[in-house]
């Protein structure tokens, strides 16, 4: 369904609504650009399954086995194969919700990392190791993937060969570590990262990690070299960054952000160069947008979003045109569509809070919702598996119209023309 931007986003021509009902997230392209693999959970009463689609919105289909909760889907081998974290060999029911008796957490859930082909048939399971793995994505040449685990007793950035062997481990500070994405020339990879500082936070993150939980806090955005090399941070803006890609010129980060009010339940889209200047805000909906992934050829931007929902708190899967270089396209009669060219102004946000999640106004919403930044927030805590809750869910496209000058050679998630 056909969607008009928001009021203010500029770099949008149009969106369309791909999903409906349910609660949909973290939708990645497929190597040939033409389907979504994509989180979802029908209703109440069943977990989060890996769905595939195609980005007209046809052809919804689960992959997973419907047992557990799944996460984290990624196309591979041509589109011939999929991957995705899933719960089941531990228990094939949903695992139970957060205990929020010690404040909010989130449970590092018990994922092993598995890949089956398209139909779902023929599942073979990479990881074994005890406690979470999940988060994992494909390097350019479709050789190693990258993903988090708790496996030396933090959580940490981890590389591997396709069938699960050669685990390489990258990141050894004490925190959190995760989200990672390959950049388009697979030299780089992009994550999400909160290290405590404090005595007192050190203590707090251990002990829940001991106990196999995480409390989702601050968030900001870092790069590595490929190797695990030359880490350093790109953000500091406070609040909760996170779901970092790559632009497809390889330069700069497009991500989900609430910091321009961390207490808020508002997250949206921006770009920012890798040495954290030029921060550019890109949607701005009152509601959640985030998960954003290029297509492989930078030519369509699909995220999650509650945006349109029917119920109050509804995330879904969008697909929106835009164009890359800062020039307008022929034919297109809407505001400028295009993400922002690198001299463009940057948002003048609240850089540098400290974000704390808290119970924030639902606004006469549902009193059994918990606070939405507390979901987010969770969501961001964990890593990429969990969705934010509190209605139905949808995924937005959004497609480029011809004409744009920022080089596109790659997709944005790390998938270049190799194996996906």
């Amino acid at each position: 369904m056909s969607r008009a931007p928001e009021p203010g986003e500029r770099f949008f021509a149009g969106l369309r609504q791909l999903t409906f009902g349910g609660q949909n997230a973290e939708a990645y392209f497929s190597r040939s650009g033409t389907q979504l693999i994509f989180q979802r959970q029908e209703n109440d009463s069943t977990c989060d399954q890996q769905y595939v689609i195609n980005v007209d919105g046809t052809g919804l289909r689960r992959v997973s086995n419907g047992l557990g909760r799944t996460t984290c889907g990624y196309f591979y081998d041509g589109d011939r194969r999929v991957l995705y974290s899933s719960t089941f060999e531990h228990d094939a029911k949903c695992p139970p919700p957060s205990d929020l008796s010690q404040g909010y957490v989130w449970p590092l859930y018990q994922y092993d990392i598995y890949t089956s082909a398209l139909d779902g048939s023929d599942l073979v399971r990479l990881t074994s190791t005890p406690g979470y793995d999940a988060e994992a994505t494909l390097s350019p040449d479709g050789t190693r993937w990258v993903f988090t685990s708790v496996r030396d007793g933090d959580l940490d950035i981890y590389t591997m060969n396709l069938d699960g062997s050669d685990v390489r481990r990258l990141t050894r500070d004490l925190g959190y570590d995760g989200g990672p994405f390959f950049s388009p020339d697979g030299s780089m990879i992009v994550y999400r990262s909160w290290h405590p500082s404090t005595p007192e936070e050190v203590a707090d993150y251990q002990a829940l990690l001991g106990q196999g939980r995480v409390r989702p806090s601050r968030m900001e955005l870092r790069v590595m070299n490929a190797d695990g090399s030359n880490q350093r941070q790109v953000t500091q803006l406070g609040g909760a960054n996170f779901a970092p890609y790559f632009h497809p010129d390889g330069k700069r980060i497009i991500f989900a952000s609430n910091h321009k009010d961390p207490r808020s339940r508002n997250f949206d889209l921006y770009l920012v160069s890798l040495d954290g200047s030029g921060l550019v805000q890109v949607s701005t909906s009152e509601e959640f947008d985030g998960f954003p992934m290029f297509s492989p050829d930078g030519k369509q931007l699909v995220f999650a979003s509650n945006r349109f929902g029917s119920l109050p708190g509804e995330t879904g899967v969008r697909r929106l045109p835009h164009v890359l270089a800062g020039r307008e396209a022929a034919g297109v009669r809407v505001q400028p569509v295009r993400l922002p060219a690198r001299g463009d102004e940057p948002v003048r946000g609240r850089l540098g809070r400290t974000a704390r999640v808290g119970k924030s106004s639902t606004r006469g919403r549902s009193s059994r919702r918990e606070s939405f930044t507390q979901q987010v927030a969770g969501a961001v805590g964990v890593g990429m598996d969990q969705v934010p809750r509190g209605g139905a869910g949808h995924l937005v496209l959004l497609a480029r119209s011809p004409g744009g000058g920022v080089p596109h050679s790659v997709g944005q998630h790390g998938e270049h023309a190799a194996d996906r």
